[in-house]
């Protein structure tokens, strides 16, 4: 009999791309669908099984993997921060774990979580274990590289894009002319890159002209120590679709540690768009 891997499904595309890839390595996977973020669509898409779950429903994530003879787990697909954060009708068990919390931050309740499944046989693996392929590599991606103000920017950022990921704040930055136009919180990247560009028309259509040009670089990092069986960094085309409009010509991600979701049609679409992307 096939091994069988159990997959906890947020939103987008991450999920799809795990279960496929799995699939196709002679998994079995057993889905446990978020209700409140992951597409119905994954109910078509040939897993062993689909469980619904509500963010909250810790036990009964727990007895549904091991009722399906689950001990291994990947957790693929964003859970939106405001809604882990301002949705969640937790049960006992993760009640009991939230107020065990000395931080209530991403990485403090997910690897609160990872300990709870591992303590009862459940295995957190690696949320990129099947898709190596996609992680960003080293170098220029895109047909054009970074131009001389676009690498001061991606510098500066990058200072300041760690700063913020050490305390779990967010993990993009969006600079023009090494200033720091829009940081991420709780709105997630392609949010912030909006607000970016919606901050420097507002200050094209004030009275005094802007001193920052309208070019915008976005720098997106991995944690220090980024754990990498939840929140990798990831991107998608609609991050690049984002960003043309917000007039961002620059995206910089770190190697290795971020997901290029949409394979090659991300730098189709960089390149439609004159923008550069580079791995560091």
């Amino acid at each position: 009999m096939a091994e069988r891997l159990g997959l906890i499904a947020g939103n987008g595309s991450f999920p799809f791309l795990v279960l496929n890839a799995a699939r196709a390595q002679g998994f079995q996977v057993v889905v446990a669908a978020i209700k409140e973020e992951t597409s119905p669509e994954i109910e078509q898409r040939g897993a062993a099984a689909v469980h619904w779950v509500s963010l909250g429903e810790l036990s009964r994530l727990i007895e549904t993997f091991k009722r399906e003879g689950v001990r291994q787990a990947i957790m693929a697909g964003q859970v939106k921060h405001k809604q882990i954060f301002s949705n969640i009708r937790p049960d006992w068990r993760l009640a009991k774990l939230l107020l065990s919390l000395r931080t209530r931050n991403t990485d403090a309740l997910i690897g609160a979580v990872a300990k709870v499944l591992a303590d009862e046989g459940i295995t957190l693996l690696d949320s990129t274990s099947f898709l190596a392929p996609l992680l960003a590599a080293p170098g220029v991606l895109t047909g054009r590289g970074p131009n001389e103000q676009e690498r001061k920017n991606i510098d500066y950022g990058r200072a300041v894009a760690r700063h913020l990921a050490q305390y779990d704040i967010g993990q993009t930055v969006v600079i023009a002319e090494s200033a720091c136009v829009a940081v991420e919180a709780m709105e997630g990247t392609d949010a912030t890159v909006e607000r970016a560009g919606a901050i420097l028309r507002h200050r094209d259509l004030g009275a005094a002209p802007s001193l920052l040009s309208r070019s915008l670089t976005v720098v997106k990092v991995a944690k220090p120590g980024q754990d990498m069986r939840f929140d990798v960094p990831v991107v998608g085309v609609r991050t690049i679709e984002v960003m043309r409009a917000a007039g961002a010509s620059c995206l910089a991600l770190d190697a290795g540690k971020c997901l290029l979701l949409d394979g090659a049609a991300i730098i189709d679409a960089a390149n439609g768009a004159d923008i550069s992307i580079v791995a560091d």
